[in-house]
């Protein structure tokens, strides 16, 4: 069993069927204030020649200030697709998302992504004028006041000591806190990560992730983070949500996750579970 903190919560259908396949406790949304982000029913296709494609099909979750929330599934369950429809990238074929109410239709500075890839920066300015670039054309801020701000972030990473650097003579894990750290100072509404630490060595990944949560400690930013690894689920998000395989329906939800309590076996024996829930269908089918 899971440590006494931590809860998952099934997802049933509009017939009161257990589609999560662990039997464990209803789905319940006791919201005592209201959210920051709503997914509602969102169902993503795209178009491929002569096909049509279903990445998502009517999932919904919500996400509160000062969340660490996962999204979590195997490859091509449409987690990256669907943040990207939270960032105003992809519209829905069904359903809506809103962030404080307001439904999203197009980028803006209150969603800010951190991608995987290594090249997200530009490469011909330092790493303070790639952290002051969106302040001062996307916030409108002075020259002083925006480096300001960056620095002030760029130490938040430890990276002062290469603020003027170039990113070709930076590390991969470098530039990922390079990322991280532009899009922390525009201070947005939430965080998008997609798989930020995924082409990291082992080591470097580990550090980047104690990094984020110290970071997140520090200020308490929300974050909406996508992974298909069910250890780094487990020690970033205090939520997460489990995705089925393509197309990505929600099987389940995991709250009040405690990434403290590693002494006792707990997090193994959720990781164990969570591996469960996920390919339970697999497993049947076998």
């Amino acid at each position: 069993m899971t440590s006494p903190a931590t809860k998952i919560r099934p997802i049933r259908d509009e017939a009161g069927a257990d589609l999560s396949g662990a039997g464990l406790e209803p789905t319940g949304k006791p919201m005592a204030v209201e959210p920051l982000l709503e997914v509602s029913s969102v169902t993503l296709r795209y178009k491929t020649p002569g096909l049509i494609i279903t990445a998502t099909e009517r999932v919904s979750f919500t996400v509160n200030s000062a969340d660490r929330f996962v999204l979590l599934g195997p490859s091509g369950c449409g987690k990256s697709t669907l943040l990207k429809a939270v960032g105003g990238y992809l519209q829905p074929s069904e359903g809506s998302i809103t962030i404080k109410g307001r439904k999203v239709t197009r980028p803006g500075p209150d969603r800010m992504m951190v991608f995987q890839e290594f090249d997200q920066l530009l490469p011909w300015k330092t790493v303070l004028e790639n952290v002051t670039f969106p302040l001062a054309n996307a916030r409108g801020l002075s020259r002083r006041a925006a480096e300001e701000k960056a620095r002030h972030y760029i130490e938040k990473v430890n990276l002062t000591r290469a603020i003027d650097s170039y990113p070709h003579t930076l590390s991969g894990g470098m530039k990922q806190r390079v990322a991280i750290a532009r899009g922390m100072a525009m201070e947005p509404d939430i965080l998008l990560m997609d798989e930020p630490f995924a082409a990291l060595d082992a080591l470097t990944r580990r550090t980047c992730q104690d990094e984020l949560l110290q970071l997140w400690s520090d200020t308490r930013f929300t974050v909406l983070f996508v992974t298909h690894s069910i250890a780094e689920a487990i020690k970033i998000g205090n939520r997460i949500l489990l995705l089925s395989p393509h197309p990505g329906r929600v099987k389940a939800e995991v709250v009040d996750v405690d990434t403290t309590s590693t002494a006792d076996g707990s997090a193994g024996r959720l990781e164990q579970e969570i591996h469960d829930m996920l390919f339970s269908e697999e497993k049947h089918e076998e």
